[in-house]
């Protein structure tokens, strides 16, 4: 039985996302700010293989408490077609939300002088100004990433929402490989990585709603320029990628658990 019931998983699921933004949006922070590298740190293998290992801890972290959701698009497919309460979806999302937030501020702390030095860049979520073609501060860059249309980018979203997820589903399915336990979550940041890599050009691969709009708000805050300047904000990152957490488990439904072995 768990301590504390409701409250400490959403103990959990916060601090959890506190770790996958500090780490995450930290390694954006690194490689857009520069001071040590310059230009040529600015490599998309470098964010990807950084956001990948910032989940990997963070469901390491939580995992054990609260499933390590830490995110709201988990939450709402695992609700809809895996049996997790609904009492505790719009709980669990405000505990992502809050922690996605205070991950934020921790980037800022760490990176600070940097970001102030360079006008206080977007290094909180994905969307226009998120893609950068030079360092920030410390070096001379290239030129900058061209864009994609708002409907080009929701495709991106819904797709790399529907891998994440049939990742996510794979490693909690004692039917199939057997990773639910020890090695779960390696699939679970593999996922991450691959989606990144292959899916993440053009929106940024945000595939979870609090990883984004957390942080936004937190850049907000503290005068980031353009963040909600236009309806992109919620379409792409927030509203398509929780219908893509939606759908991957109708998928996954549809082509997989038929066919995998009774478990007798």
């Amino acid at each position: 039985m768990k301590k504390n019931g409701l409250w400490g998983e959403l103990v959990a699921e916060c601090f959890g996302t506190f770790v996958l933004i500090l780490l995450g949006d930290g390694v954006v922070a690194n490689v857009g700010l520069a001071p040590r590298l310059a230009a040529p740190a600015y490599n998309w293998n470098t964010i990807t293989i950084g956001w990948a290992f910032a989940v990997i801890v963070a469901v390491y972290v939580a995992g054990g408490v609260s499933g390590a959701h830490i995110n709201p698009a988990v939450t709402l497919g695992l609700a809809v077609k895996r049996g997790f309460p609904w009492a505790k979806v719009v709980p669990y999302i405000i505990a992502q939300m809050v922690g996605a937030f205070l991950g934020a501020l921790g980037v800022y702390l760490v990176y600070m002088e940097g970001l102030i030095e360079a006008g206080m860049p977007n290094v909180w979520c994905t969307g226009p100004g998120s893609v950068f073609g030079s360092a920030f501060w410390g070096g001379a860059g290239g030129s900058a990433a061209g864009g994609y249309s708002l409907l080009n980018a929701s495709i991106a979203e819904l797709f790399g929402t529907m891998v994440l997820m049939w990742g996510v589903l794979a490693s909690g399915d004692a039917k199939n490989l057997g990773l639910k336990n020890n090695m779960g979550p390696w699939l679970v940041g593999g996922t991450v990585l691959a989606v990144g890599l292959s899916l993440g050009g053009p929106s940024g691969y945000a595939i979870n709603p609090a990883r984004d709009l957390g942080p936004r708000l937190f850049g907000l805050v503290v005068g980031t320029q353009g963040l909600f300047s236009d309806i992109y904000w919620l379409v792409p990152p927030v509203l398509v990628v929780l219908l893509g957490g939606v759908l991957g488990p109708f998928f996954y439904d549809w082509f997989i658990s038929p066919f995998l072995p009774s478990g007798e």
